[in-house]
């Protein structure tokens, strides 16, 4: 990993690696963004739209009077997130003939499209076009990247803008002490939009303290005390102007973080416990309330959830920049940047770990920590392609072959599973269908989106009207909020299952499976989402297999 050439696979007659693997990149980086195009509408709606959607209109709200109506700024408990995906999206809709929520899916699909861009602007300059190229293909054949991408509107977002940040720190480094304007701009870009979205971007002030450490060394070796901290005073200096501008972002996207200088670290605060009122999931197995989640919670997930092929690439990266950190052979250069790469994509992890914070909803809170995960991994595949080039050159296609089979296996899955890439569970723990007794899978319950769209589709081939003078009555376990706006203006929605005509549930523990007749069942993998009853004429006391929380 220490020295990655253009040259690790052989190109075509008359045409260059890096040109071919470029070219490809684009190539890829194009298909996935028609593929969004075509298909962003299938994603329904989590517990979480609406609330942002709300928040958005308050935030343009605030904007628009001059900060008189400050609604905004004690919204729920989203006044301590920053609301640029949001504020994005309703003002797109506003030109755009798209519904509310159509249009924060196409919002979604293009930031995930800019994360993908930049994962491969990243991997390729730290790699090597083949390395740029790999590192795409991991993260767009990540299921649980590509889904949350669409619909979530915290994490997905605050991925791509560490990534971006990832980006300056890596060209930093490269360049110092003497970063170009350029440089100084995407830092001061990607901290503005990490720390604007998730206080948690601070993190990337760790990666980069720990990340310099050999960098540092190497100059107070050779350069001296003296010499080494008027050089480091003077990229301070020049990084001035960028913080500055990354300050007034995080302003515009998050306002409540620059009302009183203490706010962002009274988010941090507030965020460091558990601010609800604690309910229960299932975690392997068993039903665990979420403050009391052991410390194998994120491992596991991230082993039974990731692509095979990135957990072995992303493996072996992490043990190759930590073998090289005591060589005197690498430059300090190279190690801080591979080292800055890995605590990226592992500290946060470690840091849940040993702290064990309330954990729930999967891994989609660590989000941001794939993209670089996919930039280690392809590194680390052109790492290996370049050795065998040049010792066993034989092996170089096995190599390749076994690469493209693991991304194949990703993508069977992805289209299996399509619009629910986000529940994508491994071979190793046999898809779906081996995780749904023991996992979570649509925690979200964007399946109820198709479950409504059905249930809609079979009432009007049947020709049936509700009773007079009311609308149909739907008694839904799960998110309400998106089960109505799927449904539309001639359902009423309630959890009262007594009264109701129909019951619309998740597939997940804690909805009752009821003996009435399935109008609607919507399956993955043969694996049940949601389902629909017809229970008119029957008394159905709850739909909760558990008390509510």
């Amino acid at each position: 990993m220490t020295s990655i050439t253009t040259s690790a696979i052989d190109a075509p007659q008359r045409r260059s690696v890096e040109r071919t693997c470029d070219d490809l990149a684009m190539l890829v980086l194009a298909a996935v963004a028609v593929i969004a195009g075509l298909t962003f509408r299938d994603y329904g709606l989590g517990w979480d739209d609406y609330t942002h959607a709300e928040y958005a209109d308050l935030l343009l709200r605030m904007f628009g009077s001059g900060f008189r109506d400050t609604a905004a700024l004690s919204f729920a408990n989203l006044y301590m997130y920053g609301g640029g995906f949001d504020m994005i999206a309703a003002l797109l809709h506003k030109v755009i003939p798209l519904e509310l929520f159509e249009t924060r899916r196409l919002v979604g699909a293009i930031v995930g499209v800019i994360g993908l861009a930049v994962t491969w602007r990243l991997g390729r300059r730290i790699g090597g076009p083949l390395a740029g190229l790999a590192a795409l293909l991991l993260l767009a054949l990540c299921p649980i990247f590509y889904g949350h991408m669409f619909m979530n509107p915290k994490d997905a977002p605050f991925a791509v803008a560490m990534i971006i940040l990832m980006l300056g720190l890596v060209r930093l480094a490269e360049e110092y002490p003497q970063p170009s304007p350029r440089t100084v701009l995407i830092v001061g870009l990607g901290a503005g939009l990490s720390l604007g979205c998730r206080v948690l971007g601070g993190l990337a002030l760790v990666y980069a303290v720990l990340g310099f450490m050999p960098l540092f060394l190497e100059e107070l070796r050779t350069e001296g005390l003296r010499e080494s901290v008027r050089r480091f005073a003077h990229v301070v200096y020049v990084l001035l102007p960028g913080l500055t501008l990354g300050y007034l972002v995080m302003g515009l996207i998050w306002p409540w973080s620059i009302m009183e200088p203490g706010n962002p670290f009274e988010a941090l605060t507030y965020f460091s416990h558990f601010f609800e009122k604690p309910w229960k999931e299932m975690f392997d197995g068993a039903i665990v309330s979420v403050p009391d989640m052991p410390w194998s919670y994120l491992p596991t997930l991230f082993a039974l959830q990731l692509p095979e092929v990135m957990l072995v690439l992303m493996g072996g990266a992490v043990v190759g920049t930590f073998a090289l950190l005591p060589r005197n052979d690498v430059p300090a250069r190279r190690k801080t940047i591979l080292l800055m790469l890995t605590l990226a994509a592992t500290l946060p992890l470690a840091i849940a770990m040993v702290k064990r914070p309330a954990l729930y909803n999967g891994i989609r809170h660590f989000v941001f920590v794939i993209p670089p995960m996919a930039v280690l991994g392809g590194v680390a595949f052109a790492w290996a392609m370049e050795r065998l080039r040049a010792n066993h050159r034989i092996w170089q296609p096995v190599l390749l072959g076994t690469f493209c089979f693991g991304l194949a296996l990703s993508l069977a899955e992805m289209i299996r599973l399509h619009p629910y890439q986000y529940t994508h569970f491994n071979h190793i723990a046999g898809t779906v269908r081996g995780a749904d007794d023991r996992f979570m899978l649509d925690y979200w319950g964007l399946a109820l989106k198709q479950a409504s769209d059905e249930l809609r589709e079979q009432l009007v081939e049947r020709q049936e009207v509700p009773p007079a003078n009311r609308k149909w009555k739907v008694a839904v376990c799960g998110p309400q909020r998106p089960a109505q706006v799927a449904l539309g203006p001639d359902f009423t929605i309630g959890w009262d299952s007594n009264a109701a005509d129909f019951a619309m549930t998740l597939g997940e523990f804690y909805c009752k499976g009821l003996t009435a007749p399935v109008m609607v069942e919507i399956k993955r993998d043969d694996v049940v989402f949601a389902r629909v009853y017809d229970i008119r004429g029957r008394s159905i006391s709850s739909l909760l297999s558990i008390p509510a929380p």
